[in-house]
């Protein structure tokens, strides 16, 4: 099994090198321009990564490999659609077809690194109860277009049937799973 994440394209957002004249590349975007950040651009070293292309191990073998494009929000669309599969045992394609929610507290991982603390992204479908829960903890909530958190793909393997079961996120783009 293998899980990649396609990443990259994103030249039209990367900030100008000041004196240079140029963009940095997709992945140098994560690095600062700040000299005295950790993450400061400089000869010899690499930027951070949200790329999380997942692999599942169970009983010493593949059983399961998931991923999505969406920067900083990879993690957390991922694990829910895992979660729900897992813990909840829905089948691959309606663990993936649930509505989701994702947060940006920490500092974004691309330039120009903005961070939005308290507030939590909601895709309309979550319960009402559970969004009145999040603004009784304090929590902004931010209501997001329908069906718009990534596109998650994840395959599954049933080592004792050897079945193969795949889905796709029906959120944005051309999302499939194919198989044979």
């Amino acid at each position: 099994m293998l899980s990649a994440t396609p990443s990259g394209a994103w030249i039209r957002t990367s900030p100008l090198i000041p004196g240079l004249g140029f963009c940095t590349s997709t992945r140098a975007q994560m690095m600062h321009l700040d000299r005295n950040h950790v993450e400061k651009l400089e000869p010899g070293k690499k930027p951070s990564t949200t790329l999380t292309p997942s692999l599942v191990i169970r009983d010493g073998a593949p059983y399961m490999v998931f991923g999505t494009p969406g920067g900083d929000c990879q993690d957390q669309w991922s694990l829910q659609s895992f979660v729900n599969h897992v813990d909840f045992g829905m089948n691959v394609q309606l663990a993936l077809d649930q509505p989701t929610v994702h947060i940006r507290h920490m500092p974004a991982s691309f330039w120009p690194h903005t961070a939005q603390p308290g507030r939590v992204f909601v895709e309309p479908r979550i319960p009402k109860e559970v969004v009145a829960g999040l603004k009784a903890k304090g929590h902004e909530i931010v209501m997001s277009e329908p069906w718009s958190h990534g596109r998650c793909l994840s395959i599954r393997y049933d080592h004792e049937t050897g079945m193969i079961y795949g889905g796709a996120s029906p959120r944005t783009g051309e999302p499939y799973a194919i198989g044979w």
